[in-house]
């Protein structure tokens, strides 16, 4: 195979084997390293009895992944605070036709659903990842991860049963939720406690996650009464020299927060019914730099 055609295919399929490391890891920069070690066995190695590259491509890369996340989970325990996963752009465009096929993909990249991995073993991610966001046959993840059609059967249910424990599907429309998130910032940034427990569901949880690098709570905040106080304070803190802009990330509206010219957080929201349900603040500088692509608001 002629070295512009290796780099050819590899390029065809590299979107994929991202999106698997994303959702499997949770971080850009580990996502792109397990990208870049396939990528380098794909170069150097014969390729000769390869009979379906994209294939041969996800298997190496989700192994990769599995064995990083194994690493990587030891860090997570000694993480100051709550843990996120980094956000990323999201715009599938007509890459991605299909409606159905784009909200699955939104789904799965979704902030709720990435916390919710983070409590599966690697290979229940792997197998719910391969299976739920892009589809992979049982008999393609089997091989992948080098198991029994029926053990990876197994896992997936065990994967599915799990997150479906522990989120609600929010399908919410776009521009429901931006409308929500206006309101939302408009009562915190006026201080109306009243007008933000209008908006906020009674068992509401406020995530906030700074690594230690930045002000945020090192506790998740819950209840209503608590999440709208705490709003209020922090939004009457830094309301001078505040920049906002709304991107799509992670598959849904979220707020970008400039301080002073700087990129500062990010804000979303996971909305139920009308009622906000969880509030993310990512804060972790570490976890914005990607964002800078897409310029202060």
């Amino acid at each position: 195979m002629a070295t512009d055609t290796v780099t050819d295919v590899f390029e065809e399929h590299r979107p994929v084997l991202t999106g698997v490391a994303y959702r499997m890891l949770g971080r850009i920069a580990d996502a792109e390293d397990v990208v870049q070690e396939a990528w380098l066995r794909w170069s150097a190695e014969a390729r000769d009895d390869v009979r379906e590259a994209r294939g041969y491509l996800v298997r190496t890369t989700t192994r990769l992944a599995i064995d990083r996340l194994r690493h990587i989970q030891s860090r997570r325990e000694s993480y100051i605070g709550p843990w996120l996963p980094e956000p990323i752009a999201t715009h599938f465009g007509p890459s991605v036709p299909d409606t159905a096929e784009q909200a699955v993909l939104a789904d799965s990249v979704s902030l709720a659903v990435l916390v919710v991995l983070e409590s599966l073993s690697p290979l229940e991610r792997a197998v719910f990842v391969l299976r739920e966001a892009f589809g992979f046959p049982y008999a393609e993840i089997a091989a992948t991860l080098d198991r029994s059609e029926a053990a990876v059967r197994q896992l997936a249910g065990r994967a599915r049963k799990h997150v479906d424990e522990r989120r609600h599907r929010y399908d919410v429309d776009p521009a429901e939720c931006r409308d929500l998130t206006e309101r939302f910032l408009s009562a915190a940034a006026g201080g109306d406690l009243n007008g933000l427990l209008s908006l906020l569901a009674p068992d509401v949880r406020l995530v906030g996650d700074s690594g230690g690098k930045s002000k945020a709570p090192l506790r998740i905040i819950e209840s209503a009464d608590k999440v709208g106080r705490f709003l209020c304070a922090v939004t009457q803190e830094s309301i001078q020299d505040v920049e906002l802009r709304f991107a799509e990330l992670n598959g849904a509206p979220a707020l970008i927060v400039a301080l002073g010219g700087r990129l500062d957080s990010v804000v979303q929201l996971e909305v139920l019914d009308g009622r906000i349900q969880c509030v993310y603040i990512i804060r972790n500088p570490d976890k914005l730099t990607a964002l800078a692509s897409l310029g202060t608001p």
